[in-house]
């Protein structure tokens, strides 16, 4: 190793200090990134692309936790480990974010009636249900849809033309019971949407 750095012109106290923790902070990024993409997949109920995943997260997070114990008396050592565990979050939720990949359940409670909104809906095709309920303040209009995450935007934009003020909630859906077409469908879209990313 000695005789690689000279070869390199690397210093042992630089590649100590400088290299070592940037190779464990830059191994504990892609680490964390892959394990919350890797919970988004198991929450949509993706199968293989879930245990793919986990297999490069645990021999990543194995040769940084490796690194750690060679490099043991090196406090920068912990501090990129710490940082890239932050940093790897952050990037992960980014990731989940922009891929929009999954189902939501949007859950909604008006006073009154929202034509607008049920057009809206109908002209999309989305399903919904539509149900009479009662308030802590009297009677309320209580809808429920299940749509794609790419369309939540949207639909929410839409939701807020209607009526600023509705309350609505939205969950995770992990699988529809329509078909398996519905798992089908989402792997060309996130294909695609992860050559974007790398692309940016």
């Amino acid at each position: 190793m000695q005789e690689l750095l000279e070869t390199l012109g690397i210093s042992q106290s630089l590649f100590d200090y400088l290299v070592m923790p940037l190779f464990i902070f830059l191994a504990r990024v892609v680490d964390v990134s892959i394990n919350t993409l890797r919970i988004m997949f198991v929450l949509n109920g993706k199968k293989t692309v879930a245990p793919v995943l986990g297999f490069f997260e645990a021999l990543i997070w194995l040769i940084a936790i490796g690194q750690i114990f060679q490099n043991i008396n090196n406090p920068l050592s912990y501090i990129a480990y710490a940082g890239g565990y932050a940093m790897g979050t952050y990037i992960g939720m980014v990731i989940e974010e922009r891929l929009a990949l999954g189902r939501v359940l949007v859950r909604i409670i008006t006073p009154e009636a929202l034509p607008e909104l049920v057009e809206f809906m109908k002209e999309k095709e989305y399903r919904f249900t539509s149900v009479g309920a009662e308030g802590r303040f009297g009677k309320v209009i209580l809808m429920f849809t299940v749509i794609k995450r790419e369309r939540l935007k949207e639909f929410i934009g839409k939701l807020r033309e209607s009526n600023e003020k509705a309350f609505y909630t939205i969950e995770s859906v992990k699988r529809v019971s329509e078909d398996d077409l519905n798992v089908m469908e989402d792997r060309p879209r996130f294909t695609t949407r992860l050559r974007n990313l790398i692309r940016k």
